[in-house]
């Protein structure tokens, strides 16, 4: 899957409007200043407003399918932008895919 790499600079959100907060596993390998996201990283969400009928019913956190197949960190794929981000409430019941608002311009990844 090409596309630029994601990072901890980037912007995630939920289809919900709630926004990713992204941490890393990975401690080495970095894109304009900001490390790259790996395909194992599960990010927690804050600020979603979704309910289910009049029970909220919030997005949780994302997880990620489909990272890259060429670029590996520690043997892990690290993520793009066309990368599909699950996101889940607090019982694991999948809400929607992730949006990415931006990301860095500079590294691509396969």
């Amino acid at each position: 899957m090409p596309g630029n790499l994601l990072t901890t600079s980037s912007t995630i959100m939920c289809p919900h409007g709630g926004q990713a907060q992204l941490m890393t596993a990975n401690s080495r390998i970095s894109a304009s200043r900001s490390k790259v996201l790996l395909e194992s990283d599960v990010h927690i969400v804050s600020g979603c407003p979704f309910t289910v009928g009049s029970a909220p019913s919030p997005c949780a956190r994302i997880e990620w399918e489909m990272g890259t197949s060429r670029v590996s960190i520690n043997s892990t794929a690290a993520l793009v932008v066309t990368s599909i981000g699950q996101c889940l409430n607090a019982a694991g019941v999948v809400q929607g895919v992730s949006t990415v608002v931006n990301t860095q311009q500079k590294a691509s990844g396969q």
